[in-house]
């Protein structure tokens, strides 16, 4: 018997079937050396002879077909028992595979990477990089190709990170972020500058090609961090650095990409207080009928004055009230404030509200948004609503279920940022909207550019062919107003006519703007 046998076999006899099969082979044993001394077999045999008319033998026979018969079925079930254990083996396997991959990708997952981190830290100081990607333009795929699109992109791009680098160095981290750990980190940059080149090429999804692309953050360990969690959490500021610069850019990591991070964390907590607070208040900028130029409506929009004086900018606090959730309660908050601030306007000038993309996805928007109304004593008529194309696209079913108990209940729907997303005249002739928003970017240059001029007078005309007026956006200059009166535009916008003010200052811009068109 070889050395690997006999540990195999004293590490059978130290299981609880071990143990067992011991005790049993002992008593079998003791019972064979009492029946051999005491010649038992021969005593069975006379005793049997002797009292054959109780036909013992026969009992004895039966006995032993019993016994047989017991021996087979125990056979039987001990290769059921065996392939039940087979199927469990093959089960838990398959459970633990998913409790480490990724389903769709196939690559490793978070939790995975939690375990590989872990290791790496039990090695102390191995030096190792990380690499952490985001997709560029993903959300818009999904949104106007829907997810089948976007899972195609998924295993395209895990398959392209993979023919680069190594199967088990590569990770999902969330939804369209990866992780890949690379053992050298002389190899950083360039295997991260390959990633997001291979990433940069177009994918082909049903006759339809797919722009997409990556930006890309690396830390390198112990370099930027003491431990592998912190690696991570400096490539991902890193990674954050780069998409904040522009697509398919690749940073190293720099302590002020962290500082910039705890910048963030501490807007993400003022941005929960001042919630809490109510200091996030509707300023209003007024509409005008280009052709009376009196004021028609004010549209409200989001400030935050966190010191006087000092605001912060609606672009970043918005998009991380949306990433936090908190999207829907200041939504809720800024239009019963601006709801309460209509009461004292004029009764023919409504109220012009925007509504975020994540919330056209929400199927009691329509519900919650009435009851604002009837809580703060402002009829529907008063109150439009203002919806991006791309908010459209994400949930076209539920968003028309929205849209329709709006209209029903008698509140306008206005498509703003016409021209700048998905499908704008399917979207014109699907739904049925009260107005279109000429989007600033057109407004801005037209005058120098006559490709943009044609594009805003194709707009006009097209509302006036639909019957719906537009809205010119951003006019800033007596020239575009006159221009953009002489198209037709039926409403506008803009500094020319005043920037956005609180509530109270309503009353002298008015009066200002009324002074300044006429």
């Amino acid at each position: 018997m070889t050395a690997a046998s006999t540990v195999c076999c004293m590490a059978f006899f130290r299981t609880r079937a071990g143990w067992q099969a011991s005790i049993i082979l002992f008593c079998g044993t003791a019972v064979l050396v009492f029946a051999h001394g005491t010649d038992a077999h021969e005593r069975i045999l006379i005793f049997l002879h002797r009292y054959e008319a109780f036909e013992l033998d026969e009992l004895l026979l039966a006995l032993d077909v019993v016994g047989l018969m017991s021996i087979v079925y125990a056979c039987l079930r001990l290769l059921d028992l065996r392939q039940e254990k087979r199927r469990r083996d093959h089960a838990e396997a398959r459970a633990d595979w998913m409790a480490r991959h990724d389903a769709l990708t196939g690559l490793y997952n978070r939790h995975a990477l939690s375990e590989r981190l872990e290791i790496l830290r039990q090695k102390r100081n191995q030096r190792f990089g990380i690499i952490l990607l985001d997709l560029d333009g993903f959300k818009k795929i999904n949104d106007a190709f829907g997810h089948a699109a976007g899972d195609c992109v998924l295993q395209e791009v895990a398959s392209r990170i993979t023919s680069l680098t190594a199967a088990g160095d590569t990770f999902r981290f969330g939804g369209d972020e990866f992780v890949v750990i690379i053992p050298e980190p002389s190899k950083l940059v360039e295997t991260a500058q390959q990633i997001v080149s291979a990433l940069c090429v177009p994918i082909a999804f049903n006759g339809i090609v797919l722009d997409i692309g990556a930006s890309a953050g690396f830390a390198e360990h112990p370099k930027n961090a003491p431990t592998p969690a912190e690696c991570l959490t400096n490539a991902d500021a890193a990674m954050y650095a780069a998409k904040a610069s522009g697509r398919g850019r690749v940073y190293a990591y720099d302590q002020s990409m962290q500082e910039r991070q705890f910048a963030k964390a501490r807007l993400e907590h003022s941005l929960r207080e001042a919630l809490r607070a109510g200091e996030i208040k509707p300023y209003y900028q007024p509409i005008l009928d280009l052709q009376t130029g009196a004021v028609m409506a004010f549209e409200a929009l989001a400030r935050w004055e966190q010191a006087p004086g000092k605001f912060v900018p609606p672009s970043e606090f918005i998009s991380i009230a949306e990433d936090m959730g908190l999207i829907v309660e200041l939504t809720d908050q800024l239009l019963r404030m601006a709801c309460r601030d209509a009461l004292h306007w004029p009764e023919h000038v409504i109220l012009s509200f925007n509504i975020s993309p994540t919330q056209l996805q929400e199927r009691g928007l329509g519900l919650r948004i009435l009851n604002i109304l009837m809580e703060a004593g402002l009829t529907p008529n008063r109150l439009e609503i203002e919806i991006t194309e791309t908010a459209l696209v994400h949930e076209l079913e539920t968003a028309a279920l929205i849209l329709n108990d709006l209209h029903e209940g008698g509140i306008r729907i206005a498509l703003d940022d016409f021209g700048t997303g998905y499908s704008s005249l399917a979207q014109l002739s699907n739904f049925q909207f009260d107005k279109i928003k000429i989007d600033r970017s057109f407004v801005s240059s037209f005058q120098d550019q006559e490709k943009q001029e044609k594009i805003v007078k194709a707009i006009v005309g097209l509302g006036i062919g639909l019957d719906v007026p537009t809205t010119a956006e951003g006019i800033e200059t007596p020239e575009q107003l006159r221009s953009l009166i002489e198209m037709g535009c039926r409403f506008g916008q803009g500094y020319l006519f005043g920037k956005a003010v609180p509530a109270h200052e309503i009353p002298e811009a008015v009066l200002q703007i009324r002074s300044a068109v006429v």
